[in-house]
């Protein structure tokens, strides 16, 4: 028990000057990255730093898993300088105990990094938008989303609305030259209503200058009618679901993603990017208990050996190499091509029944 809490110790230490020496990196490219980018503002370096800040964290979760297999490399070759794996081998304890106290701490890592970071994460992610929008923004008070302006769609039991605005304000609360497409619980439009203002208020939007035309009259321009500046129309959108929708899974915490991919399939969205990211979420902690096990299948042997440059070369790239396989993996899942399931799962099972593999045939082979 003492030999593998001071394993679990070790290891914890390498990860944390790991993590460390690359934030540090990466916070200063990102600086350097901002400035450029608020060249043309009345920002500084205060501003681009606060920037960096909170963009780094989304940079370094992505590459969590290369992190973590740098820091089991790290630990692997200081053990066997120090001859320590010499001393633990002739002490009567194999390889494959031995490993299991840095496989242990790789999972409770993982675990640690879905449930809190990757909620920090995702906070941190839209102060960095939110920041960002307000120092470009100059005075502006609504943007254009793109050339055919903002769409959004919502959704309930009796059927679902199409909306297309032309602009919008930052959070997407409050849209301008709007048009609501009103379908009935059979897919067949039922009303239309444009308007030159609509407010996204609790349960509602609130309309101005708004005409409505019901398209299930023969001749609906004989029966449009103006509606009064307050009307309303039923929502079930909220400032936050907005705003989430404008960015990638990643920007939704994890705890919450099962309410959003629900909420996405009832206003007719394709939630598949989402499910896929939940699942790829589920398989972190397995996965960088992978990347230990191919960590300790190139470098877990005595420093004497020789080769020492080549097999960490080995092991730095195929941890490379399952980060390669897991992102291909995610774009085969998000384009529907292969499972859900088997897009998430499958990376971080194959390493690490490979890593095994590799380990049981020079332990025991």
């Amino acid at each position: 028990m003492t030999l593998s809490l001071y394993i679990a110790r070790r290891f914890l230490m390498t990860l944390a000057v790991v993590f460390g020496v690359f934030f540090g990196i990466m916070l200063l490219i990102d600086t350097i990255d901002q400035l450029r980018r608020l060249s043309g503002s009345d920002a500084g370096l205060l501003s681009a730093l606060q920037l960096a800040a909170l963009n780094v964290p989304e940079s370094l979760y992505r590459i969590l898993p290369l992190i973590v297999i740098l820091a089991a490399v790290a630990l692997f070759m200081a053990l066997a300088r120090s001859s320590e794996l010499v001393v633990v081998r002739a002490a009567g304890r194999s390889g494959l105990r031995f490993l299991i106290a840095p496989v242990l701490t790789a999972l409770v890592c993982g675990l640690l990094a879905v449930a809190v970071l990757n909620p920090l994460v995702a906070a941190t992610g839209k102060l960095y938008d939110s920041a960002q929008a307000s120092i470009a923004r100059s005075g502006q008070s609504v943007l254009s989303v793109s050339a055919s302006g903002l769409w959004l769609r919502q959704g309930d039991g009796n059927g679902q609305t199409v909306i297309q605005a032309a602009r919008s304000n930052q959070d997407g609360t409050e849209l301008y030259g709007v048009t609501f497409v009103l379908f009935d619980a059979t897919g067949l439009p039922a009303a239309r209503v444009e308007a030159a203002v609509a407010r996204l208020e609790p349960g509602a939007w609130r309309l101005e200058g708004a005409k409505r035309w019901d398209l299930s009259e023969a001749n609906p321009e004989q029966t449009a009618s103006h509606l009064p500046d307050g009307s309303t129309l039923p929502s079930d959108l909220t400032r936050e679901g907005i705003r989430d929708s404008f960015g990638a899974p990643s920007a939704i915490p994890f705890w919450s993603l099962p309410a959003y991919i629900d909420s996405l399939e009832k206003a007719g969205f394709s939630a598949r990017s989402h499910e896929v990211w939940f699942q790829m979420e589920l398989a972190q902690p397995l996965l960088l208990a992978a990347m230990v096990l191919v960590a300790a299948g190139f470098t877990m042997r005595h420093a004497r050996f020789g080769k020492t440059g080549t097999l960490v070369l080995l092991a730095i790239l195929s941890g490379f190499a399952i980060f390669f396989l897991r992102n291909f993996a995610q774009v085969l899942g998000e384009n529907g091509q292969i499972p859900v399931a088997l897009a998430a799962w499958t990376p971080p099972l194959a390493a690490t029944m490979m890593a095994l593999g590799l380990l049981l045939h020079l332990e025991d082979g």
